[in-house]
């Protein structure tokens, strides 16, 4: 059979062939795209004529089009649908995968031939502009943080290191996976499951029955806090469910404490190695933030507000338990289902608007609808076009005007085999140069509806959809030169930035209008219901609490000198008291987002050192928000000029040149503090 993957699709949009597409062919085309690249760049350094844009910058991006293309098409397919066959291939390309990055990043000749080029320019006989001056700013910056200037000897140790990362990495994530599968919790007895309604107990009788397993079964999310805990009135359940959660990783055959160990302490030596005193620096560097003392400013200036709120709400919690069980201690797994019966009392239990929330509306008449308000974009469902898994769901995108934007594939359904959390992916990067358009990828773990019944969503699982939707809507709206700089290609602290920006829509009221109506009736959320929601928008104590501790967490193992870490898994929760007590954030009712056990953003996917980017990035969403609510809100005018100044620009110019176009200054932090009900006279403290 011929591979799909070796030639351009000939499916609209580029699409992968998904419905032939085998995992041996994945191997053979990325393998044999690891070699044509190789050849390209090979041609490129070796080239005689003198150093000029087509020659170099036109063609680097022109190369690698066949491991471009497996690579999109097989990571998203894997993540969303895990198979032993496709574990195996990702296992065996992942360290060749990192030799073939350090084979280009260690190329002598390529990096001679970026430097022709910046010297030439700047010598004034090639003229660069923004886009081409950026382009080779990075790449260059690429092979200095490379190790382009370091011995044969050390060069072969980073070899060694970068593989060995790659191969740790993905064991990381194939073992969290099956831990967090076998932490599911049996239960047997219906009465434990009073507070959930029919279709909840229905969709837990259905997980058990794929497993051939009596009674119900509750699935573990990939977060501390889990969903349930927020209905269910035994609290025996509550602390199992929550026990089962934080307890991941820490033994038996899905024990993760050794691998994350190995990985932080090869990360910390592969920094020293490159010359930084730790991950964090390294990682830092190309962020907006720059520095680790940037970072560590904005976290460690925040925590002592974010404590004092949650010590406040765990005081009224204990009231509440005192109240209906005298003598009872308030306990972490009392927490979500306390605090859900305050709001419905004192503010707003977000657990109502669930007959409201069914998914194809939530869809259609709210995510969508607001990308078509503010961009003027359309989306028109291709149901004969086959996505990454028999879920996947293609919808052409078109412009006002009509004509055809780019392509999105939506996969919103929770499976044993997906990966935790919610990710956008591209599967074509949008490039002037090439002539491509943009085809990007939503793949989310919503609970699947009970058969025969509708797809109701918790006010989260909206969040979670309109913000994946703005990576979305970031690939889309991508109009930049360069295929490596479009869309998302930008700071792991900005990259957040337009996802979260896109959150605030789900609050908007005339969306909610459309969008939040009963499933049975098609009636409107009432008014009243509306007002209290988007009074309740303030960010818990809890919440950022949890967030912070994980931010803390990710920079203690990254900051934390080589000879500091432990030596072995043994050491992990020790090394975990130890960086919470330090920071001033131990307090023990709120668990950190995640345990570093399970942290699989730091230790599986991209956010190593970085995942204090969804509070960075939130300071620039804040202020965008207040910028939307001066400029017309959920208008055509503003969406217009938010498309145009700064989606649309990608990663071709600096990141925050790109805000300060837009917004005509830097991000005022008074906003977030003011989300965070910190207030905004605590400036003072961030």
């Amino acid at each position: 059979m011929t591979n799909p993957l070796l030639s351009p699709s000939s499916l609209p949009f580029a699409l992968p062939d998904y419905a032939t597409i085998t995992a041996d062919q994945v191997r053979e085309a990325v393998e044999t795209g690891m070699r044509e690249q190789l050849q390209e760049l090979e041609q490129i350094a070796a080239d005689p004529a003198q150093a000029t844009v087509e020659n170099v910058v036109h063609a680097w991006e022109r190369s690698g089009a066949t491991l471009d293309r497996a690579t999109a098409a097989f990571w998203v397919a894997r993540a969303a649908h895990a198979t032993p066959e496709r574990d195996a291939v990702w296992t065996a390309l992942s360290p060749q995968l990192a030799a073939h990055s350090d084979a280009i990043l260690l190329h002598r000749g390529l990096y001679d031939r970026l430097r022709a080029l910046a010297a030439r320019a700047e010598s004034g006989a090639v003229e660069l502009d923004e886009q081409d001056s950026y382009w080779l700013q990075k790449r260059l910056t690429d092979y200095e943080r490379g190790g382009i200037g370091l011995g044969e000897t050390d060069q072969q140790r980073l070899r060694d290191l970068n593989s060995a990362l790659a191969t740790l990495s993905v064991e990381f994530e194939q073992v969290l996976t099956a831990g967090r599968n076998a932490a599911a919790v049996h239960v047997t007895d219906e009465r434990q499951l009073a507070g959930l309604s029919t279709d909840e107990k229905a969709t837990l009788r259905t997980a058990a029955q794929d497993r051939e397993l009596d009674g119900w079964l509750v699935p573990i999310v990939n977060t501390s806090g889990q969903p349930l805990l927020d209905v269910l009135e035994d609290r025996g359940l509550r602390e199992q469910i929550y026990r089962a959660s934080v307890d991941r990783g820490l033994s038996g055959d899905h024990d993760t404490r050794d691998l994350l160990v190995r990985i932080a302490r090869l990360r910390g030596e592969r920094a020293r190695l490159l010359g930084y005193p730790h991950h964090a620096a390294y990682s830092h560097e190309i962020t907006c933030a720059r520095t680790t003392g940037a970072v560590n400013d904005l976290l460690g200036r925040l925590a002592p507000g974010v404590v004092e709120i949650a010590e406040r709400e765990a005081e009224v919690l204990a009231e509440r338990l005192e109240a209906v069980e005298p003598g009872a201690s308030l306990q972490p797994w009392d927490w979500q289902f306390l605090a859900a019966r305050e709001a419905a009392e004192s503010s707003f239990d977000t657990d109502r608007l669930k007959p409201y929330l069914e998914f194809e509306r939530v869809l259609r008449d709210g995510v969508f609808a607001a990308a078509t308000a503010l961009y003027g974009i359309t989306f028109h469902e291709r149901p004969e076009l086959v996505g990454y898994t028999d879920q996947t769901r293609v919808f052409e995108v078109r412009e006002e005007d009509g004509s055809i934007l780019g392509a999105v594939l939506i996969d919103p359904y929770t499976r044993p085999t997906k990966k935790g959390g919610a990710w956008m992916t591209s599967l074509v990067r949008q490039s002037q140069l090439t002539g491509d358009l943009p085809v990007v990828t939503n793949t989310c773990n919503v609970p699947p509806p009970a058969p025969g019944s509708p797809s109701l969503m918790t006010w989260s699982n909206v969040i979670t959809l309109f913000h994946e939707f703005g990576h979305d809507v970031h690939g889309l709206l991508s109009d930049v030169r360069y295929p490596s700089r479009s869309g998302t290609a930008v700071p792991r602290d900005f990259v957040e930035f337009p996802s979260q920006v896109n959150e605030i829509w789900a609050w908007e009221p005339s969306l909610l209008a459309q969008y939040a109506r009963h499933h049975e009736t098609g009636e409107p959320l009432p008014a009243e219901w509306v007002e209290a929601l988007v009074a309740s928008r303030q960010e818990t104590g809890y919440h950022t609490l949890e967030l912070l501790k994980a931010m803390l967490l990710d920079q203690a193992w990254h900051q934390t000198p080589l000879e500091e870490l432990p030596e072995d898994g043994a050491g992990v929760e020790a090394f975990e008291t130890a960086a919470l007590e330090r920071a001033g954030v131990a307090f023990p009712l709120v668990p950190p987002r995640y345990r570093s056990a399970y942290f699989a953003h730091i230790f599986a996917g991209g956010y190593s050192a970085g995942y204090y980017s969804y509070l960075w990035s939130e300071v620039m969403d804040a202020d965008t928000v207040a910028w939307f609510r001066d400029n017309g809100s959920m208008s055509r005018a503003a969406g217009e000029r938010f498309r145009r100044q700064l989606l649309g620009r990608g990663g071709s110019i600096e990141a925050m040149d790109t805000y300060r176009r837009f917004r005509g200054a830097d991000p005022d932090v008074s906003h977030l503090l003011v989300r965070l009900g910190l207030g905004a006279d605590a400036g003072a403290r961030a």
